[in-house]
């Protein structure tokens, strides 16, 4: 019997694994797309707000102020963390020209009726006066300064939404680099906590070192919106160039001047933009440069501008949701896409990547491309899927080893003596045993506080948005904000030790206390 057994254990262990690897394989994770980062890209806008008073000492003492607003850098960031930590390139937050020079010509220019140039230069006015208080406007501030100058860095965030978000939302600078094509990062202001988090980004572990590697390049050229969508372009990575010089580009069969082509994308908008590895979509580098010169500075630098800022890339619940959702979709699941984007877009309704695959697989489903409902043309009503002969092979295994097993224990058994054969005993002379008494019935079990509940595993268990959650971002709970409705680390809802499990008693099923010895309804002990 103990042989028998171990081979029904190898049988059915063989079964399960022939039953679970074909559906496994239906649903393999596609590669080669863009589709995981896309939704982590953001527009950076970076402004300097300067406040000047102008102290006027011509005639009579005058105090003028202004406020200017002066941008400063634009580019594309990407969100690597639920809290809604970013990465971009220092030059897109930061500028090395003095936003102080332009205030002063344009207070003295509007002021004094002179004509300068509303630039970054140190100018000269014919007054000798005049001009001697112009130079003493000018940065860095001196005792005898006529002007007091205050500069202060705005950074705007538009997410990558559906409706756009026009305004977007703050960011303040966490780390920048000592280059401007060193990595920034940068952390949202104000956020609405209670949410799901925002999409994130997945960062790769090293860039490929193969001559001539795919990459794709994402980012935008403006302001997100209906008519101005991410900018997605194909790309491929030369050999070499880490570090401070960062990756060059080069298409292998020299039809594209990838430099030019990408330095254009560059100037227009995608200065940051993420490098996004072929085959596993991740992020592997940012994008600098423009002009006719475009280059990549890889992940290392990426990750270690990170750990110097203390922000850790991370992935969210929306992160899980989208990549359940992709994988039925590349894989043309159209019927078991279209639930999976719903719950995307319950946890962040404006996915615009989600909102797009839903409206595809609504439309697909049920057609012939559809996978799920494809039939076969044999017999017209059966679905077509995986292929029937492991299935049937394993059952069949099945039940010849429950024949053998039976077949051995008949054989096993000991033989039956008959009525009226062998010595008769005083036990065959006793009467019969009166029938056990009766057991009352099993109280019925609260439905209630501890019933069971059935629980799909088409999906993991994901929150959901509180319609109260303001704003069109969202972003991850604070852990260890605490709440009115909280409970103990140590504690479950009902006030039970965490550690603590439900008894009952093996003998009429009657909920037990955690400190009963026996039961109190039929009297047996709770151990034995």
């Amino acid at each position: 019997m103990r042989r028998s057994g171990s081979v029904l254990a190898m049988i059915g262990g063989l079964c399960l694994a022939i039953a679970g690897t074909v559906p496994a394989l239906a649903h393999e994770h596609p590669s080669g797309i863009t589709d995981l980062v896309t939704p982590a890209v953001v527009r950076i806008e970076a402004t300097a707000h300067v406040d000047i008073t102008l102290l006027d000492h011509i005639g009579d003492l005058v105090h003028v102020e202004r406020s200017y607003r002066v941008p400063i850098g634009s580019g594309t960031g990407t969100v690597i963390n639920p809290e809604g930590g970013m990465v971009t390139l220092t030059r897109v937050v930061t500028t090395d020209r003095d936003v102080r020079i332009l205030a002063a010509n344009r207070i003295f220019s509007e002021h004094h009726k002179v004509k300068i140039p509303a630039d970054f230069e140190r100018h000269k006015v014919k007054d000798d006066r005049l001009n001697h208080h112009l130079q003493d406007c000018y940065p860095p501030k001196k005792p005898t300064a006529t002007c007091i100058i205050d500069v202060t860095t705005e950074i705007t965030v538009f997410p990558n939404i559906a409706p756009a978000d026009k305004e977007g939302f703050k960011a303040e600078i966490v780390r920048v680099g000592d280059r401007p094509d060193s990595p920034a990062v940068l952390a949202p202001i104000g956020r609405a906590d209670g949410g799901a988090g925002l999409p994130t980004a997945p960062l790769a572990a090293a860039v490929p070192s193969k001559e001539g590697s795919p990459v794709a390049v994402a980012g935008f050229t403006g302001k997100p919106a209906a008519n101005l969508p991410e900018t997605v372009d194909i790309a491929h990575l030369r050999a070499g160039g880490a570090g401070e010089g960062g990756r060059q580009f080069k298409d292998p069969e020299n039809k594209a001047d990838e430099p030019k082509k990408l330095g254009a994308l560059i100037d227009k908008g995608l200065l940051g933009g993420p490098v996004i590895e072929d085959k596993k979509g991740e992020v592997v580098g940012l994008l600098v440069g423009g002009g006719a010169d475009a280059r990549m500075i890889g992940i290392r630098e990426v990750t270690k501008a990170l750990a110097e800022a203390n922000v850790a890339p991370g992935r969210g619940p929306i992160d899980a949701a989208f990549e359940q959702a992709l994988t039925r979709f590349h894989t043309h699941y159209y019927g078991d896409a279209v639930p999976a984007f719903q719950r995307v877009l319950e946890l962040y309704p404006g996915h615009t990547v989600a909102a797009a695959h839903l409206k595809t697989a609504q439309a697909k489903r049920g057609t012939a491309e559809d996978e799920a409902t494809k039939t076969v043309a044999a017999s017209g009503d059966a679905p077509r899927g995986a292929p029937l002969w492991p299935f049937v092979a394993g059952g069949g295994l099945l039940v010849l080893a429950v024949l053998t097993t039976a077949f051995l224990l008949w054989r096993r058994r000991p033989a039956d003596p008959g009525p009226g054969t062998g010595p008769t005993t005083a036990a065959d002379t006793r009467p019969p045993m009166p029938d056990p008494p009766s057991i009352p019935p099993r109280p019925v079990l609260d439905e209630h506080a501890d019933s069971t509940r059935v629980v799909s595993r088409s999906f993991p268990a994901l929150p959901k948005l509180s319609s109260t959650v303001p704003g069109p971002v969202l972003v991850a709970r604070d852990p260890g904000a605490t709440g009115a409705g909280a409970t103990g680390a140590g504690a479950v809802p009902d006030g039970r030790p965490a550690d603590a499990v439900q008894k009952y008693c093996t003998g009429c099923g009657m909920r037990l206390g955690h400190a009963h010895s026996f039961c109190g309804y039929c009297g047996q002990p709770t151990k034995t």
